[in-house]
């Protein structure tokens, strides 16, 4: 199974893309790892930030392999204990499908980018940069894949 990770929003922080390279590089043997950005749509101040939304939705459907299982990063998501995104982890991997994790921009997801996800996670109620949000996802992906090989990364 091969994972991209589509994101809006692009150039990210130095300590942020030296963090998302270091664990692609861990899971590049069980879980490689594809990082997408996608530009962020033009905001203004005579501009509709709806269409701002809108372009970045198409861009993020445009991205999205054929057939891949989709999994939209949303705060009205469902929240997943780090043993429940390595047991969805591995129902992923079963399900013989890519799978693309989709990180909205400053104003969330378009609405056809949610209407396509077969899932929406929640990282929790915080509010968090979508470039953190990057760090956190390839980490949690690191935890999950070492959970599922009885790595001792994970301490609960």
């Amino acid at each position: 199974m091969r994972t991209r990770l589509i994101s809006v929003g692009e150039r990210m922080p130095g300590w942020v893309a030296e963090g998302v390279a270091d664990y692609r590089k861990r899971l590049s043997r069980d879980l490689p790892l594809e990082l997408v950005e996608i530009a962020l749509g033009h905001r203004g101040k005579n501009r509709d930030p709806q269409r701002a939304i809108a372009e970045e939705g198409a861009a993020v459907l445009a991205a999205l392999p054929k057939d891949a299982h989709r999994v939209a990063l949303d705060g009205r998501g469902k929240p997943w204990t780090s043993e429940q995104l390595a047991e969805q982890l591995a129902a992923w991997r079963m399900g013989g499908r890519d799978l693309a994790l989709l990180i909205g921009g400053p104003d969330g997801h378009a609405p056809d980018v949610l209407a396509q996800a077969h899932q929406t996670w929640s990282l929790g109620p915080l509010t968090l940069p979508h470039m953190l949000v990057r760090l956190v996802v390839v980490e949690q992906l690191y935890r999950a894949n070492s959970l599922l090989a009885g790595h001792p990364y994970h301490r609960a």
